[in-house]
């Protein structure tokens, strides 16, 4: 029987590769919106970070996600995308 490939992606914070699982998608959309995708689904260009607030940041202070989202990130949007990394590990730790 074959085993099945799970496939990997790396967290554009820590730069670590990890299993698509365990990491969570940040997505430009094709109208320039950019936010946080745990679905995997949405359309648009995307980028892997941990499910971690500090590899989010590292992501955004490195400016790892502009390049891989090909955007410029503004205050505002990065604030935002920090907030609903926040409120999804607070999910996280309810379901528990």
């Amino acid at each position: 029987m074959k085993t099945k490939k799970t496939p990997m992606r790396m967290c554009v914070g820590c730069r670590e590769s990890r299993d698509k699982r365990d990491l969570i998608r940040v997505v430009r959309s094709p109208d320039g919106e950019v936010s946080l995708d745990p679905t995997g689904k949405k359309p648009g260009r995307g980028a892997y970070v941990c499910r971690k607030a500090e590899c989010l940041k590292l992501a955004i202070k490195r400016r790892q996600l502009e390049r891989q989202l090909e955007i410029t990130l503004t205050e505002e949007v990065s604030r935002g995308l920090q907030l609903a990394m926040e409120q999804a590990q607070a999910a996280e730790k309810q379901d528990e």
